[in-house]
Parts: structure tokens; C-alpha cells; sequence
């Protein structure tokens, strides 16, 4: 009696943590956020980020 091999090859979902491509997508975009919003920071109250925040 011999058995049929699967034809379709079940697609595993990957962990949301550890070094994985979602996790570095997720990092480059809160990346992207932070940069922007200190861009516009500096750019409405007319101070450098470490001067609005008082440590400078």
C-alpha cells in the first residue's frame, strides 16, 4: 500500500517578535515617525529637540 504525498504546502504564519521581517518593517517605520515628528518639533517652536525637552 503506498500513500499519497501532500500537494500543497501549509503556509506558516511567522512570530511577531524576534529578527524577522516584520518586526525590522515595523522598526524602520516607527523610525520614519520619530524622525518626522522631531522635524516638526524643531520646525514649530524653533528649538533643537534637547532644548524643547530642557536637557540642553
Amino acid at each position: 500500500m503506498t500513500q499519497s504525498q501532500p500537494t500543497v504546502t501549509p503556509k506558516l504564519q511567522e512570530p511577531k517578535f524576534g529578527f524577522n521581517d516584520y518586526a525590522e518593517r515595523l522598526n524602520g517605520r516607527a523610525a520614519m515617525i520619530g524622525f518626522v515628528a522631531t522635524l516638526l518639533i524643531e520646525y514649530f517652536t524653533g528649538q533643537g529637540l534637547l532644548e524643547w525637552l530642557g536637557l540642553y
